[in-house]
Order: structure tokens, then C-alpha cells, then sequence
């Protein structure tokens, strides 16, 4: 026969629940991560495939759908033909102002190579030269000796004065005298007190909030991945989305065979 006292012994401890809870939302997230993850991939596959297979097929349309919209125009000259006309070849010109946006970026060979040191945060050309004030020489020399590393004998301390220095040398390079006056401001007040350390409850409710907040993120990927028209297509053939594309291949190609014989009898009664 146990005891009250021993039962209670032998009672999982709080801290033991939240970390079995903890297990089974991460176990349970992973499982769901692999669901998503792997729709998400037969997604972007059957979506290339889709654009390889009959991409040219929807080009090739509507440029016959601008053509022939232009040509009803021209033997029409009714404004609201020419407007439509105008519409149809819009959707086939491209992006107006994009090689504006481009000049000096990049050409046919691709980004210039001042572009691409700045995208990959290299050095343009050699930084300008400054000439710091006295008031940001005299904040900087008070701030090297106040801070220097040699003046702790903590390795951490130590650590804490390069960082800082670092930070001072740099806003002393740009000349950045209102920085200076910050930083002074900062080491005057002295280093940060180190912040408290949460609970192993705590931890684990944060984990518990972090894990079901990822949740709900994966949540909203995969419904927008449902409701995508590549996802739509998928659902109408699960076991055979390639015969699927062939399928809609053969219907595009009739439809461009249309499109060109519309548009050469139109050209043949100018």
C-alpha cells in the first residue's frame, strides 16, 4: 500500500509534462513541415513542367489574338476595336520603363560589375576621405582611453572594450561626431545588466507559443499553395498530371491553328 506522500513522489513533476507536450508539437511539426514541404515541391515541379510543355503555346496566342485584334482594327477603324487592340498588344509588349529601371545596372551580358559590388556589399570605389572636427577628435581620444581593452583583466570585459572600440573607431572614421557623443553617453552609463534568466517552464511555454505560431505559418503556405491554379490542375489528375498536360497541349494547338487560320483570312480580304 503507498502512501499519500509516496504517490505524490511518483506524480510527474510540471516541468516533465510541458516537456512531453514540447516532444509531441515538435514531433507533430516536423510531420506537418514533410507534408507541406513535399506539396510544395510536387507544386513548383508541375508548375515548371506546365510552363516548358505549353508556355509557348499561350505566347504564341497571344500574339495571334494581338494580330488579329489589330488587323479587325485596321479594317474597321471603330475606336472601341482599336482599343481592344491596343489591350491585346499590350499584354504581349513588355514591362514599359523596366529598361529604364535596368540603365546603368546591367546589359545583355547581365548586372554591371559596379552592381554586383554592391549587392554583394563590396567596395565601390575607395571610401572618401574625412577630415573628423575637433570636438570628434577630442570625443574619440576620450573614448580610447576610457575603453581601452588593456585597462580590464576579464576576458569578458576585455571582449566587451574591442566591441565597443570597434564601434567608436568606426563612427570616428566617418567623421560621425553625433555618434561619438552617443557612444560617450553609452560607456558613461555603463555596461547592460545581464538580463534574467527564464525557468525551464518558462522556456518551455515560449518553445510551446514559438512552435504553434510556426504552425499557423505553415498553415497559410499550404493554403495558398491549394488554392493556386497549378494546385487546381494537379487535383484534376493526381495519378497522371503529365497525360493531364498532353491533354491540354492538344486543345492549345488546335486553338493556335484557329488563331492562325482567323488571322489569314482577315490579312487575305485587305
Amino acid at each position: 500500500m503507498t502512501t499519500p506522500e509516496a504517490e505524490q513522489s511518483q506524480a510527474p513533476r510540471p516541468e516533465e509534462r510541458l516537456e512531453r507536450a514540447v516532444r509531441a508539437a515538435e514531433q507533430a511539426l516536423i510531420e506537418y513541415e514533410i507534408a507541406v514541404e513535399t506539396f510544395r515541391v510536387e507544386v513548383e515541379n508541375f508548375s515548371r513542367l506546365h510552363e516548358q510543355k505549353l508556355g509557348p503555346f499561350y505566347l504564341r496566342l497571344e500574339e495571334l489574338d494581338a494580330r488579329i485584334a489589330e488587323a479587325k482594327a485596321a479594317r474597321s477603324g471603330d475606336p472601341e476595336d482599336i482599343r481592344a487592340a491596343e489591350e491585346a498588344r499590350a499584354r504581349v509588349m513588355p514591362i514599359p520603363g523596366v529598361e529604364e529601371l535596368l540603365h546603368g545596372w546591367m546589359d545583355s551580358d547581365g548586372l554591371f560589375p559596379e552592381a554586383v559590388a554592391m549587392l554583394t556589399e563590396q567596395e565601390v570605389r575607395p571610401p572618401q576621405r574625412v577630415r573628423p572636427s575637433e570636438e570628434a577628435r577630442r570625443l574619440y581620444r576620450e573614448l580610447a582611453r576610457k575603453a581601452h581593452p588593456d585597462l580590464a583583466q576579464e576576458e569578458a570585459e576585455q571582449q566587451r572594450r574591442e566591441e565597443f572600440l570597434s564601434r567608436v573607431n568606426a563612427a570616428y572614421a566617418r567623421g560621425d561626431e553625433t555618434l561619438l557623443r552617443e557612444l560617450a553617453e553609452e560607456w558613461a552609463a555603463g555596461p547592460v545588466p545581464p538580463e534574467r534568466k527564464p525557468s525551464r517552464a518558462e522556456e518551455l511555454y515560449a518553445r510551446l507559443e514559438w512552435l504553434a505560431q510556426r504552425k499557423e505559418l505553415l498553415t497559410l503556405v499550404a493554403k495558398e499553395l491549394e488554392n493556386g491554379p497549378i494546385a487546381g490542375l494537379l487535383r484534376l489528375a493526381p495519378d497522371d498530371p503529365d497525360a493531364l498536360l498532353d491533354e491540354i497541349g492538344e486543345k492549345l494547338h488546335k486553338d493556335v491553328a484557329e488563331r492562325e487560320a482567323e488571322l489569314a483570312a482577315l490579312l487575305a480580304q485587305e
